[in-house]
């Protein structure tokens, strides 16, 4: 009889919704503290007390090989598809789009998921399967209809935002209003805040079974200053203040405990001490043109540049050929010029072909230790000091170079304590966030990280 009580109860409890047997479901997040390299986790210095508990609590690896390009939206992206660009399609903080023959190219980062990605996605898998999805501040997410709650990585985020979401994050004050202007307005440290803020109201209010947190004001210190520079380690304190903040919501919405908790990065950082200017010895050599106000008009060769490589686009298909040779010899024996990669080691290199993908260069140009590229084409020289104001920290350097390593992290259901593994891959986050729900990433070139699972 008291069994039969106890049943009636439960099921009156599960029709009117109690949440207590929802909280035992498996749920993920996974944070992103951009640019936050391998090496500022296991240096003594940096002030992340949470992150550092997270670790003792769980799995920490030397580092993670991120892909290349060693950039944003290209390794945010292989995160959540457990493959590299040459697969996902994703070149930059945005789309490349060519001007025509002997035109500039540019990057447009206002486009949509669906122009930028081009093979499934975790959470599309997740979403399609019944499961809650939630990304904040993830980029190549616009307009995508697998988050159930997204507040995007693009310009005008804030328009773009999921409607429900949007104004409850305006009637609680995380957002001042519904325009992008008073967001703009927000410091880095500001936005991290709000974008955090955001996190844990959706954990409290919905609960998602898998939630996308990139905070971003770390990459932006260390660009100015440097990394471990005292502005890098103060950018990292406020991020693992973030992070605490995160576990108090879980804790506050009863799913801490069913909960696993990655910490990455998309890429690392280096310093350098000159920049390299190609786009200015292009001019010089009549293969680009600019105007009285200094914007590249016409252009047969032209570097995009990335911090640590430069993507060089020879435009025109008349003189492509040609265009490349004059190219490979006015970098050959540059100072500061590590190697000028051509399309036969893309695959190599995890990159798509220019056929495989119109938004790839036709050469890599990589920068050597201490050395970055810049776009400008007005210049005399093709090296340049880092002085005054100019950024200190660089990425986008080849994914082989250890410096490009990022902070790896898993806590929380279903990962062992005390682990310390070597190098991981990011291609591998993927699947294996796939695996503590229940799922399989079909057509991922990584693996699952079995040794981080209690079990496997």
């Amino acid at each position: 009889m008291r069994n039969l009580a106890l049943w009636f109860v439960v099921l009156s409890l599960s029709l009117c919704g109690w949440s207590g047997g929802v909280a035992g479901e498996s749920r993920v997040v996974l944070v992103t503290i951009d640019g936050f390299p391998a090496r500022m986790f296991w240096d003594a210095k940096t002030p992340i007390p949470v992150i550092r508990q997270l670790a003792a609590e769980g799995a920490a690896a030397e580092g993670m090989r991120v892909s290349n390009p060693t950039v944003t939206w290209p390794n945010h992206t292989t995160l959540v598809t457990g493959v590299r660009a040459a697969r996902h399609s994703v070149l930059y903080n945005g789309k490349l789009v060519r001007g025509g023959p002997g035109l500039p190219v540019r990057v447009e980062p206002g486009r949509d998921k669906s122009e930028l990605v081009s093979v499934p996605t975790l959470y599309d898998v997740l979403h399609r399967a019944g499961l809650r999805t939630a990304a904040i501040d993830w980029p190549c997410t616009r307009n995508t209809d697998s988050l159930d709650d997204n507040f995007p990585d693009v310009p005008e985020g804030v328009r773009y935002t999921t409607a429900l979401l949007r104004q409850e994050l305006v009637s609680e004050r995380v957002l001042r209003d519904e325009m992008d202007a008073s967001f703009r307005k927000m410091t880095g440290p500001e936005r991290d805040e709000a974008w955090t803020e955001a996190a844990c109201h959706v954990i409290r209010a919905r609960r998602p079974h898998l939630l996308l947190l990139h905070l971003l004001n770390t990459d932006s210190v260390n660009h100015r200053y440097g990394p471990q520079s005292p502005e890098s380690y103060a950018a990292l304190a406020l991020a693992d203040r973030c992070v605490g903040q995160l576990l108090k919501a879980l804790e506050a919405a009863d799913i801490r405990e069913s909960t696993t908790v990655f910490l990455v990065a998309d890429h690392g950082f280096a310093t350098a001490t000159k920049v390299l200017l190609p786009n200015a010895l292009f001019r010089r050599a009549g293969l680009l043109e600019i105007d009285d106000s200094k914007r590249i008009t016409a252009a047969r060769a032209m570097v995009v540049p990335e911090g640590g490589t430069g993507m060089i686009y020879l435009t025109d298909p008349k003189t492509r050929e040609a265009d490349r040779r004059r190219v490979i010899e006015l970098l050959a024996g540059k100072e500061g010029v590590s190697e000028v990669v051509g399309v036969d080691r893309y695959a190599s290199l995890g990159l798509p072909s220019p056929e495989m993908n119109s938004g790839m260069a036709d050469l890599v140009m990589a920068a050597g230790d201490g050395y970055a590229l810049a776009g400008d084409a007005t210049a005399d020289e093709f090296v340049k000091p880092v002085t005054g104001g100019m950024n200190r920290g660089y990425h986008g350097y080849l994914a082989s170079n250890p410096k490009m390593n990022a902070v790896f992290i898993a806590s929380g259901r279903s990962i062992r304590r005390g682990v310390r593994l070597g190098l991981v891959d990011n291609i591998d986050v993927a699947p294996t966030m796939a695996r503590l729900l229940g799922h399989e990433l079909a057509g991922a070139e990584g693996k699952v990280i079995s040794g981080i699972l209690s079990s496997p």
